[in-house]
């Protein structure tokens, strides 16, 4: 079982369900330490009094606010901690909404909220088939880490997840990145959407949804232990140059997508949609999706 990050209680109007949270993911990258190149010793971060000049404990160090150059305001995690909030030591539902409603930006990691007790598993499952039968999410408010969060409860199998979510302040305008108006045929959207339909996928459970790099990393460290050569690095592709033909290029990336799908990708027709006589050329408007409100 994973190590409890934080417990507390799920508050859902008058009904309180008692949980511990438990990381959902695992990270599986290859990590490195710093080392001197010269002897391979471990090198090692020191924390040192910038005034004094040496190395102090970390019962020596706590948190300051800077309001000037030559004023910083000590706070204590016990401050923190007693700050006067209904979400300090409860996760607070505040509404529910379709799942369709949450723009996709805002969510962040997931966490599993284990029932605290025999006396949280009635409240828990009832929060959990509320969920499921009326197929919304719960929006709700929490404090962790000396910031108060919003978040996402969703049900995935028999357990209840928690999404932090970013705020509505959080999220960038893109607008500026959107790039200048162009033109599109019909036929150069019905070829990129017959490019889509040779690379749908049902699940992410294929071969090719795995982690080459890490796995490459790892190669390599081994390689490195037993003193031989690791793999060559595959020879680059050509530089592609400037994009002439779009329909060309679409036309080639179906045939390749159905070649490395098994099926027969020597002749591929993008054009699966009726053709307009003559073509009409269709101006596409790129307009800045706004993150959605949620409650």
């Amino acid at each position: 079982m994973p190590r409890t990050i934080w417990s507390g209680a799920i508050s859902f109007g008058l009904v309180t369900v008692p949980i511990h949270v438990v990381s959902a993911t695992e990270d599986h990258s290859i990590h490195f330490h710093r080392v001197h190149l010269e002897d391979m010793a471990r090198v090692r971060t020191r924390k040192v009094c910038e005034l004094e000049d040496r190395e102090v404990a970390t019962s020596e160090i706590g948190k300051g606010y800077e309001i000037a150059r030559d004023q910083v305001v000590p706070i204590s995690d016990e401050e923190l901690r007693d700050l006067p909030l209904p979400t300090a030591k409860a996760i607070e539902i505040v509404a529910f909404m379709p799942w369709e409603a949450i723009d996709p930006i805002r969510i962040g990691d997931g966490y599993y909220l284990a029932p605290d007790g025999q006396v949280a598993a009635k409240p828990y499952k009832l929060l959990r088939q509320a969920l499921e039968r009326s197929s919304r999410v719960a929006v709700a408010r929490y404090a962790w880490s000396g910031r108060e969060r919003l978040g996402l409860l969703r049900v995935r199998g028999e357990a209840i997840v928690l999404h932090a979510m970013r705020w509505p302040d959080e999220i960038r305008d893109p607008s500026s990145l959107l790039p200048p108006p162009v033109e599109l045929t019909d036929e150069e959207i019905d070829g990129a959407l017959a490019l889509m339909d040779t690379m749908t996928r049902d699940d992410l459970d294929a071969p090719e949804f795995r982690d080459t790099y890490t796995e490459a990393v790892a190669e390599l460290i081994e390689a490195k232990r037993e003193h031989r050569q690791p793999p060559a690095a595959p020879e680059p592709a050509a530089e592609a140059g400037q994009l002439v033909d779009l329909m060309a290029a679409l036309t080639e990336s179906v045939s390749k997508a159905k070649q490395s799908r098994g099926e027969d990708g020597g002749h591929a027709d993008v054009h699966e949609m009726p053709k307009k006589q003559p073509a009409k050329k269709t101006a596409v408007k790129k307009t800045a999706r706004k993150p959605r409100k949620s409650a």
